[in-house]
């Protein structure tokens, strides 16, 4: 069995002695750190890299359980050479950040190598690239109409980029909107057939191809799934049916965007008579539960920050293990005063400990056009400084997630990496 260690000193050291001695071969001892920068990487379109080609001959890898070691991108990078692995490391947080990647329960930090090698032989092999897992990236933000629907737009479009298959899905129960943005009809089979098929035998690839619409865009097009046509059909959007669909497009498309609602409270379930009874935000709660990443958008003006700053914490407690990359959107000096960026910075670092967001300009004019057209601002304005700064945002945290398991539309295409 060959096994690359990715551990922290002195340990790495002990424990390759130690397996060697239980005739495991011990082909490389990686830093902890070296997983995520090899997959962003490769998905930035760098062909060779030292750790790659370890994990092309390695059998298995074990690592710290901690969040800087286990991360979804590292989780995608040995998925897709279909290395095997184990964590180590304590604690009931750990035990749910195995899980949320579908991992095994770690072993403790102090396991001695007879333990990790029975570990390891019990840990089933995967094929390569075949459990890779392709990332749902949910769109939030609180109520008050900061952006969401023209974020996730704008977001799909840009992964897109390269034709790649992007899905775009509408699970906002409350107020579904990515029909109308976009001129699709808001009839459509979409989201609530796909749901219906679930409960009939499950959903596949030929049925979201059947029930989604291709929307154009620069370099490529987003497959959509309306929503729900009257919000009086919110119960169709039960939590079991959303992640069974969201599952599906995991094999069918390169990325998942979804648009939620903004309502994220649980007290309905305290309130209800009926037990198992339909929930009004549970397709949102359910899509959060399962994201590999969230953009969590918020209205840079003095009311959009300070419903943001307020909804916040019900976010960070409804999601996973995932990432939440903060948006501020509608930058513009007039309703903040002087140094808009610096003002919603510091406000969010003060009240929330956010250091690092994405800002996106308050281009009213591509996204007037855009609405008036029924197009992403991508297809109407394509040079506009809001599409340049969903780039940026979107090419330096989720797209290379997007690349690392879609390289053969790139090369199919002759698109240049990220």
């Amino acid at each position: 069995m060959n096994v690359v260690l990715a551990l922290s000193e002195p340990r790495a050291q002990s424990l390759a002695a130690d397996l060697r001695r239980e005739g495991v071969t011990v082909i490389a001892i990686v830093a902890p750190g070296a997983l995520d920068h090899t997959a962003r990487r490769l998905g930035q379109g760098v062909g060779d890299d030292p750790v790659a080609e370890l994990l092309g001959v390695a059998d298995a890898l074990v690592l710290d359980g901690d969040r800087r070691t286990l991360t979804r991108p590292a989780v995608d990078l040995a998925d897709r050479f279909g290395v095997r692995i184990l964590p180590l490391g304590r604690g009931v947080a750990l035990a749910r950040l195995c899980a949320s990647y579908g991992l095994r329960e770690p072993l403790p930090a102090d396991a001695d190598a007879e333990e990790v090698v029975a570990a390891l032989a019990a840990t089933p092999a995967l094929p390569a690239a075949a459990s890779a897992i392709h990332p749902v990236i949910a769109v939030w933000g609180p109520a008050g109409a900061p952006g969401r629907t023209t974020v996730a737009i704008e977001v799909a479009a840009e992964l897109a980029r390269g034709h790649r298959r992007v899905a775009l899905v509408d699970a906002d129960a409350h107020a579904p909107s990515v029909a109308v943005a976009l001129g699709l009809p808001v009839d459509g089979p979409g989201l609530a057939a796909a749901c219906r098929q679930h409960d009939q035998g499950g959903v596949d690839a030929a049925e979201l191809e059947r029930v989604a619409i291709a929307v154009d865009v620069p370099d490529g097009e987003v497959d959509v799934l309306v929503g729900i046509n009257r919000v009086a059909r919110w119960p169709e959007l039960a939590a079991p049916r959303v992640t069974g669909v969201l599952a599906a497009c995991r094999t069918w498309a390169d990325a998942t965007v979804v648009d939620i609602a903004a309502p994220l409270e649980r007290d309905e379930e305290i309130v209800s008579d009926v037990i198992d009874g339909p929930r009004r935000n549970q397709a949102a709660l359910a899509v959060l539960a399962g994201a590999d990443a969230v953009v969590a958008v918020c209205a840079a003006d003095p009311v959009g920050v300070s419903r943001f700053v307020a909804a916040y914490d019900q976010l960070h407690e409804s999601v996973g293990a995932a990432p939440i990359v903060v948006v501020a959107n509608r930058v513009r000096s007039g309703v903040i005063g002087v140094d808009a960026r610096g003002q919603v910075r510091s406000t969010l670092e003060r009240y929330l400990g956010i250091r690092d967001l994405a800002f996106l300009p308050d281009d009213r004019r591509a996204a007037d056009r855009a609405l008036l057209l029924a197009r992403p601002v991508a297809a109407t304005s394509p040079r506009s400084a809001l599409v340049q700064a969903v780039r940026r945002a979107v090419g330096a945290r989720l797209a290379p997630w997007v690349a690392l398991h879609a390289p053969h539309r790139e090369e199919a295409a002759g698109a240049v990496g990220w």
